[in-house]
């Protein structure tokens, strides 16, 4: 078995969804026929490593956000599109100064290139196919800032990535974006879950703590790898975010486009941060 061992912090607990509230949500996304454990981890992935933790292994730090399913469900409607609620590609831009002037509150997520940043985003709309995403197997691909409207709610940015076959002037393009757009509620940097934090990664971290705007982690491709290296990666970003950070959310988000594991929690915590739900009291999930 793999171990690992940390200090338990005080108030540390599982968090476990009850049946009643998994089959709701299932149901939801037309899934009732799944098993209560697979539902649990497409809810929270991470609750597919806990067998290979040691007891005295702090979870606390993955399971501060904590939405009941009834908070998923309202934020599903917002991911799903309406005659009055349109969900759209808006707009592509290549320079700040040729990004749409909106008011909504906005996010966006960057990575190194070949990260995962299409494919999670195309996840995160598969309730609405008819939004044109381009995922490409090539590095790269993502040249442009994308602009996508969650109706009048907010709006996701899908930028180039850096790294390998990154364009030329990314940094003139992002550092711009990141530094003066003041709808910008929230960043997710991606990290690939079965490579763990790379050099290029660390660069982008020091950039986001440059701005002192607050972002998140989010861990991508978590099933391209076994759960020994997976953990190991994790927890080493969490000791970087724990170390050498000072605006980064402490809980990690595991995600897999593929498998579809944890885009019902990011999609709660998208809705959350932008103001477009409010969280019923998480003590009663």
């Amino acid at each position: 078995m793999f171990r690992l061992r940390l200090r338990l912090q005080p108030g540390t607990h599982v968090y476990a969804v009850s049946r009643r509230s998994v089959h709701k949500l299932a149901s939801l996304q037309k899934a009732t026929m799944l098993p209560p454990k697979k539902a649990q981890s497409l809810l929270y992935p991470f609750s597919e490593l806990e067998a290979y933790l040691d007891r005295s292994v702090d979870r606390t730090q993955f399971k501060l956000f904590h939405p009941s399913v009834e908070d998923m469900v309202k934020a599903e409607k917002l991911f799903s599109s309406s005659p009055s609620h349109k969900i759209d590609y808006y707009v592509s831009a290549e320079r700040m100064e040729h990004a749409p002037a909106l008011k909504q509150p906005e996010v966006c997520f960057i990575g190194r290139s070949n990260v995962g940043k299409s494919s999670l985003i195309k996840a995160l709309f598969s309730l609405t196919p008819e939004v044109e995403v381009r995922v490409s197997k090539t590095p790269g691909h993502t040249k442009k800032m994308n602009f996508f409207r969650v109706g009048r709610a907010f709006t996701i940015v899908d930028m180039p990535g850096y790294g390998h076959r990154a364009p030329k002037d990314f940094v003139d393009m992002v550092e711009p974006y990141l530094f003066t757009r003041k709808n910008l509620v929230r960043t997710f940097l991606l990290v690939d879950g079965s490579v763990g934090l790379q050099k290029a990664d660390l660069i982008a971290l020091e950039m986001c703590e440059e701005i002192r705007s607050p972002y998140v982690m989010v861990v991508t491709k978590t099933d391209k790898c076994g759960h020994g290296t997976l953990l190991t990666n994790l927890l080493n970003l969490q000791d970087v975010v724990k170390t050498q950070t000072a605006s980064c959310f402490p809980q990690p988000f595991l995600v897999s486009s593929l498998q579809f594991w944890g885009i019902y929690l990011l999609r709660c915590f998208i809705a959350h941060v932008t103001g477009g739900i409010r969280l019923t009291d998480t003590s009663q999930s």
